[in-house]
């Protein structure tokens, strides 16, 4: 589709949603917490402690912390190179703190996983690989060069290597799986999001062209009375003037322009005051309005009935969402079809049925369990563009067209034809008739054109 070349939101630049501001409040809470276990450990425990560097190192954050306040707008945005910067402070300041108060066997080692899975939420891959590698290297040296704890009694404290190297482990591990487990989390949510939002454009700008079709059609219909009144009595006004040339060619010249005008409000929409074929329509109408802009592309599209009951076709709301759903996966398939594309229409009594079927390759097994997924896959220059799994538009398009048609109340199913003589993709799509169909209304008239 070619909605999904559009790219809403940067997923590249995701440290730009993160304020200074959050980080500082961040390091202050870091801060207290440093500071009220160092004091705990001193004054309770009697923990023979480095207080003098173990301030010196608080302090360092505190001061990072009054001047980003001091020198930067609340409201300061960093870009991908700040914000590691400000995380990879904070990695080497706790690390720091870890190796003058007993290193790994310190149980404050555990909250190295704090600032390592901030960095997986907000920067970009190769920025949080490179700060969860420094995280590992640095809690592996303090695992060997640190101050170790002890009493006032001289006693030191420490745990076995076997339960320090597993800790180690445990610290390393955990790094690796929740950066990792983040960083996928934070991936699909952005590509929801911005999905979601292409999607909202989509059926603002839907809803945007039928309001705009109603209007042409209301003023179509009020401007209908007076330029039939000009076009009269400039008739006969001609017909009192025939020895006034001059004045004749004028008349003739409203005349003309009257029933000019007329005509073009009659092409831009042939609707009644109370605009009843813009809101409603036959359903087989409604499916060739959505495929219209893709029916002379070059790919015969045709259209078939399967209706249970022929003589009494339903009429169904026109809604944006349903219109512009069906359009996308049309476009789909004539993207795809080598000559032709079938749209098989149908109704029952309680349902209708829509099934688009083309005679391309058909989607790739490794794709089709994903379909309506956003952004499966990009296309990729060195594979063949005519592969349908390569394609771009496999992920916000269809992502936009399946939302779309479900919100409608549609049940979409993607596959393949199973047919041995024929090939290609399919998608099917049942609703129930209740949830389009104008109560009461059914139509026996051509559904394939709209009568004013």
């Amino acid at each position: 589709m070619s909605q999904s070349g559009v790219g809403y939101i940067d997923q590249t630049a995701r440290s730009n949603w993160i304020r200074l501001r959050t980080l500082v409040l961040v390091r202050w809470f870091a801060i207290a917490g440093q500071s009220l276990a160092l004091l705990f450990g001193w004054l309770v425990f009697d923990l023979q402690l480095p207080i003098l560097f173990c301030t010196l190192i608080i302090g360092f954050s505190v001061l990072l912390n009054v001047f980003s306040t001091v020198f930067f707008p609340d409201n300061r945005r960093l870009t991908e190179i700040e914000a590691a910067g400000v995380l990879q402070f904070d990695i080497l300041q706790l690390c720091i703190l870890l190796s003058l108060t007993g290193g790994i066997d310190n149980p404050f080692a555990l909250l190295v996983l704090a600032p390592v899975t901030i960095a997986a939420s907000v920067l970009p891959s190769r920025l949080a690989f490179l700060l969860g590698a420094v995280a590992i290297i640095l809690i592996t040296l303090i695992s060997f060069i640190h101050i170790p704890l002890q009493t006032v009694d001289g006693r030191i404290l420490s745990m076995p290597t076997i339960f320090e190297f597993g800790l180690w482990s445990a610290i390393v591990i955990g790094i690796s799986f929740i950066a990792l487990y983040t960083r996928r989390v934070t991936a699909e949510l952005t590509s929801m999001s911005e999905a979601l939002l292409a999607t909202q454009m989509a059926l603002a700008r839907e809803q945007k062209l039928t309001d705009l079709g109603g209007v042409v059609a209301a003023t179509a219909h009020e401007l209908g009375t007076p330029l039939a009144t000009i076009k009269l009595v400039s008739s006969e006004l001609i017909e009192d003037s025939l020895d006034n040339n001059d004045l004749k060619s004028d008349l003739t010249l409203i005349r003309e322009q009257a029933e000019r005008c007329g005509k073009i409000l009659q092409s831009m929409g042939r609707a009644g005051k109370d605009d009843v074929h813009m809101r409603s329509a036959p359903w087989l109408a409604v499916v060739e309005e959505a495929a219209e802009p893709h029916i002379s592309r070059g790919i015969d599209v045709s259209f078939e009935t399967d209706p249970e009951n022929p003589g009494s076709i339903p009429n169904v709301k026109r809604k944006p969402e349903v219109i512009h759903g069906i359009r996308n996966i049309v476009q789909n398939a004539v993207d795809f079809a080598n000559t032709n594309v079938v749209i098989n229409v149908g109704w029952t009594e309680k349902k209708l049925f829509l099934k688009i079927m083309d005679d391309g390759n058909g989607y790739s097994p490794q794709v089709i369990h994903r379909l309506g997924d956003p952004f499966v896959r990009q296309r990729s220059p060195e594979n063949n563009p005519d592969q349908r799994p390569a394609y771009e538009g496999m992920g916000l398009g269809l992502f936009i067209a399946k939302t779309l048609l479900e919100r409608s109340g549609a049940v979409i199913t993607f596959g393949n034809n199973k047919s041995i003589r024929k090939k290609g993709a399919v998608v099917d799509m049942v609703w129930k008739r209740s949830d389009l169909e104008v109560s009461g209304a059914t139509s026996a008239t051509n559904p394939l054109v709209i009568e004013a």
